[in-house]
């Protein structure tokens, strides 16, 4: 068990998918994002392994929540900021964990 104030020390924030495309020479095959969190945190990268149920040209413009008060991680050649959150689906596949209405880009999950 945690306490509310552990789960507060995660950062999680909704922003919207500005660019998208594949991240070249990743071990799995993965998305490389680009996402505006609003004016307090800006626009974040992310690597996101998100390729069995999402293309580059279908997640641009939409919403996804992800942490973004983790140090950022090396993958291959890029340089992921914020970590990107999703479900795995039956086959173990991910599916992107996103608001089911728009809210403000940096909205903080509570």
């Amino acid at each position: 068990m945690i306490t509310y104030d552990d789960f507060l020390k995660v950062d999680i924030r909704v922003g919207t998918i500005l660019e998208a495309s594949v991240l070249e020479g990743a071990r799995k095959p993965a998305l490389k994002l680009l996402i505006d969190f609003g004016p307090e945190i800006g626009t974040k990268k992310s690597s996101a392994q998100i390729t069995v149920h999402y293309t580059p040209e279908c997640v641009i413009g939409r919403q996804v929540a992800a942490v973004v008060n983790f140090p950022p991680r090396q993958i291959g050649k890029f340089m992921s900021e914020v970590l990107t959150l999703g479900f795995p689906a039956a086959d173990g596949s991910v599916v992107m964990f996103a608001p089911d209405q728009v809210v403000p880009n940096g909205a903080r999950l509570f």
